[in-house]
């Protein structure tokens, strides 16, 4: 296939706002050992891409500057030792960086063939909430048929795919959210919606489970809900952090409730995980959870589509907190 020498790319070119987002020429990428090289038809844009460009998500050594975290499109290039992708292959990938580009290198255990049906936008908001939720919410958090779950955030990408995924795998879930709008699109998809405005969730939950509380709590808050969160659990719960919106660190933390009811507080990122681990959970989702996007179910909510070159609006537009679901950029 006939690639061109250059392609254009998002960087970040000082840490700060939206604004340092912008457009660069640079030489066109080669795939490596165990990867491949893809067209880029639509990319992801999520809340660690912000957290980057805002000079909070320090890279290690080697890890790629680029913004960007998940893709879809076509196999362009196949490094040394890829057999179980050809050249045309449809695909969506977890990436280790450099999404928001016409083109993006990807280790191959990382990308899955783009489900039956799935247009470039909804594939390309499928990998980075799939393996997280995966990962955090039924690996690490032990979510299964018959237990309760409350998702912080019910309206993100990520809350919104927890939602579908208890839902289709039979867990009573919980959400919060932030506006009346917000609880409808909770309920929507099958969660009691609490509205953390007017509404105290812990009370909320413990009312609604007579008391026994929630198996596992999936919290983007982090420091600001710890202790509530902590009496939300039911005995040998298990509190799966994801983020810090609410602060980075915890004072005043309630060790008796901890003991009290053996709970597990754990937590990840997904980008500093092996390739290897990334790998592990790309089969747990095309076992699990292909089957079920390919029947049409749980499919990827679409909040707002931009373009590309208009990366710089799409993070402003997610900050502004308002979206239901995904943003997604188009790059062709």
């Amino acid at each position: 296939m006939n690639l061109p020498s250059s392609m254009t790319l998002i960087e970040i070119t000082e840490p700060g706002g939206p604004e340092v987002l912008k457009p660069r020429q640079v030489p066109m990428p080669t795939p490596g050992e165990g990867e491949v090289l893809i067209r880029v038809h639509a990319a992801g844009v999520n809340r660690p891409d912000a957290l980057q460009r805002a000079g909070q998500y320090p890279l290690k050594p080697g890890m790629n500057p680029i913004p960007g975290l998940e893709v879809a499109g076509e196999v362009v290039a196949l490094g040394k030792g890829v057999s179980e992708f050809i050249v045309g292959d449809k695909v969506c990938a977890l990436t280790n960086g450099g999404g928001y580009a016409q083109y993006c290198v990807t280790p191959a255990g990382q990308t899955l063939p783009i489900p039956e049906g799935m247009d470039w936008v909804q594939a390309a908001a499928v990998p980075e909430t799939f393996f997280t939720v995966w990962a955090n919410l039924f690996d690490m958090g032990g979510a299964s048929k018959g237990q309760r779950a409350l998702i912080h955030g019910g309206t993100s990408g990520i809350g919104t795919t927890a939602l579908m995924l208890c839902r289709e795998f039979g867990i009573k879930a919980f959400a919060t959210a932030g506006s009346e709008e917000k609880c409808a699109a909770v309920r929507k998809l099958g969660a009691e919606a609490i509205n953390y405005r007017d509404q105290d969730f812990v009370r909320v939950i413990q009312d609604n489970t007579a008391g026994k509380g929630v198996n596992v709590i999936l919290d983007i808050m982090g420091g600001s809900y710890l202790n509530q969160n902590i009496a939300a659990l039911g005995m040998e719960g298990r509190l799966v952090m994801l983020g810090f919106l609410g602060g980075g660190r915890a004072n005043d933390v309630d060790l008796l409730g901890i003991m009290s009811k053996r709970a597990t507080i754990t937590g990840s990122l997904m980008r500093p995980r092996t390739d290897a681990e990334k790998a592990s959970i790309a089969e747990q989702l095309r076992e699990y959870v292909w089957p079920v996007l390919t029947a049409g179910r749980c499919l990827p909510m679409i909040d707002k589509v931009y373009p590309l070159a208009e990366a710089a609006q799409a993070h402003a537009w997610m900050e502004a907190g308002d979206h239901i679901g995904k943003i997604v950029l188009q790059v062709d």
